[in-house]
């Protein structure tokens, strides 16, 4: 037997369990972590997602809502679980980009201790206030900050989060004083905005698309580049004078590190047959998200961009933890 004969051989029975790992999965329930509380657009996400995938693979998909610490905890859990598809999780760039880069000591690497399965969907953070203020611009927003002699305070869903370094970027752009109020998910951080404790809050636009409809809080402007077709009445960021501040805030699904590659490759195209479905685009435009499908190889780029992008941002904040 040659040499080349065998290594063939050898390369094919390293193969095989992987390919039927692939083939028979799922045979019991999967795991789905939302790290972030109830309520918000991870955790409903991460609900459309196993939805969908119950229906696909006639398996049942369950979501864990496992929140805390920005979103590592949850992350952590399915970094150290088994390669094997039976824990999943949603991430976004917080968990991927931002909340690595403030803090280099992390409990995961997000590329060496997970697979980065595919883009789900992406949202343009709003500046919101709550109806009662009064306040119906940005520019009234900087005049409330120049005139009470005191930081306004925002709030974001967590230390890290694109609604925190947009807060921070906007505090610096327009001259006034900013202080962060972070909350354990979006959900009891536009509790208290609606209340009024906050002055205004940087949330997803999809997290609080109801209360924008029933008047409870007001936009201001979002952060996507161009206007949002369902609420073509928000103007962008850009528009009012701070295109610096264009980004959205995307979310993923991923799983632990060295998942086979064929197993991987069903769920991105299963997420990409999900965000085409004419009923899912309808809720995702309803709730002002942006779907943009991608390869695995293109989203792993994706996220290299994003790094390269956001982190002269965190570290001239100061925000980089020693």
């Amino acid at each position: 037997m040659t040499f080349v004969v065998r290594l063939l051989i050898a390369s094919i029975i390293l193969v095989a369990p992987t390919f039927a790992v692939a083939q028979d999965w799922p045979t019991r329930p999967v795991r789905i972590v939302s790290p972030f509380a109830a309520g918000g657009t991870a955790d409903i996400l991460a609900r459309m997602v196993a939805d969908h995938l119950s229906s696909v693979f006639k398996q049942q998909f369950f979501v864990e809502n496992r929140g805390g610490a920005g979103g590592a905890i949850g992350v952590q859990s399915v970094s150290t679980a088994a390669p094997d598809g039976y824990s999943l999780v949603i991430t976004n760039i917080s968990m991927l980009v931002t909340i690595p880069v403030m803090n280099p000591k992390l409990v995961y690497h997000p590329t060496k201790d997970l697979t980065n399965i595919a883009y789900v969907a992406g949202a343009p953070v709003v500046v919101a206030v709550n109806g009662p203020s009064g306040i119906k611009t940005i520019d009234q927003l900087v005049a409330l900050g120049k005139k009470q002699g005191k930081p306004l305070s925002y709030s974001s869903s967590g230390v890290g989060t694109n609604g925190h370094l947009l807060g921070e970027s906007f505090g610096k752009l327009a001259d006034i004083g900013v202080v962060h109020v972070p909350y354990k998910g979006a959900a009891i951080g536009i509790t208290d905005l609606i209340a009024g404790h906050i002055n205004f809050g940087l949330p997803v636009l999809g997290s609080v698309a109801g209360h924008l409809r029933s008047g409870a809080l007001v936009p201001l402007a979002h952060s996507a580049g161009a206007r949002v077709p369902d609420y073509p009445e928000i103007p962008t960021l850009k528009e009012v004078g701070y295109p610096d501040l264009t980004t959205t805030t995307w979310f993923s699904l991923s799983g632990p590190a060295n998942m086979p590659r064929p197993l991987a490759e069903r769920l991105n195209r299963e997420v990409t047959a999900m965000v085409k479905r004419p009923d899912i685009q309808e809720r995702i435009q309803r709730d002002g998200m942006i779907t943009e499908p991608m390869s695995i190889d293109e989203f792993d780029k994706f996220i290299a961009a994003e790094t390269t992008r956001w982190k002269p941002v965190i570290e001239a904040a100061g925000l980089v933890s020693k």
